[in-house]
């Protein structure tokens, strides 16, 4: 398919979400909308990662299996959010969303994998991160609840394992932005801080200790592949590490979300 073939796909299926959300399972309450708002987020970062694997043939099958996932995730809770969306504003910045996730969408799609492209992607997982941010918090201030804060916090931990591991491969394939060291750097400590606030919230489950006690042994193996990144020697092993090891980490946080989430 040439571009300009697919470019009208994509704008057509983007232009049929409205009527295919009556299809899908609706949002039904305030801290589910948190949570998938904040799954927008991580799937962002998620998308960059699994195309710079691709794009370096790391974990080959597997990045496949999550790009292809991961993009029709985001079709549909973005089709689910923007019916749930309570406010006009949160309907504004959701419309804002879907025309900069069709930019990012197109690119992640047109060609195989590449270093041109990889810099584009670079950039247009920005976008969209920073708009499902926005959204996400619009919905938490929203609910003015202690609970809606902690949905957010544990989804957005699950933003972070991604968005440390699209550096670290950016990195490796020689695509990422200057300050890439100073921005892993940013989210490992944001990492951290969000640990400690969960970790610390009185309304902690003893199921939810357990999960969140997991998620920390987890991170050390993260935390230890990451550091890797400036070592040459052996660095396709320290690249799958990261592949698999933010994947992990991943799948706790999203559980552990779920279950602030049940809480409410």
């Amino acid at each position: 398919m040439n571009r300009r073939g697919f470019i009208s796909k994509a704008v057509l299926t983007v232009g049929n979400l409205a009527v295919l959300s009556y299809a899908i399972a609706q949002v039904i309450s305030l801290n589910e909308a948190i949570n998938k708002s904040g799954r927008q987020r991580m799937l962002s970062q998620r998308l960059a990662k699994a195309y710079l694997q691709l794009g370096q043939g790391i974990e080959l099958e597997q990045s496949r299996k999550i790009l292809d996932s991961s993009l029709a995730s985001f079709d549909k809770q973005l089709a689910e959010l923007k019916t749930f969306a309570p406010t006009s504003d949160n309907k504004q910045l959701l419309s804002e969303m879907e025309k900069n996730w069709l930019a990012y969408k197109t690119v992640l799609l047109e060609k195989q994998p590449n270093q041109q492209d990889a810099r584009l992607i670079m950039v247009l997982n920005e976008d969209v991160l920073s708009i499902a941010h926005k959204a996400t918090v619009q919905l938490e201030t929203y609910s003015g609840t202690a609970m809606g804060q902690l949905v957010n916090i544990a989804g957005r931990q699950r933003m972070l394992s991604q968005r440390m591991a699209k550096f670290y491969q950016a990195q490796q394939w020689g695509v990422a932005p200057p300050d890439v060291m100073a921005k892993l750097e940013l989210a490992r400590k944001d990492f951290v801080a969000g640990m400690a606030t969960l970790q610390a919230a009185p309304s902690n489950t003893a199921r939810i200790r357990e999960e969140l006690a997991l998620a920390q042994q987890q991170w050390m193996f993260f935390d230890d592949a990451l550091r890797k990144i400036s070592e040459p020697k052996n660095a396709r092993q320290y690249a799958i590490n990261v592949a698999t090891t933010s994947e992990r980490i991943l799948s706790t946080m999203d559980g552990i979300t779920g279950l602030y989430q049940q809480l409410a």
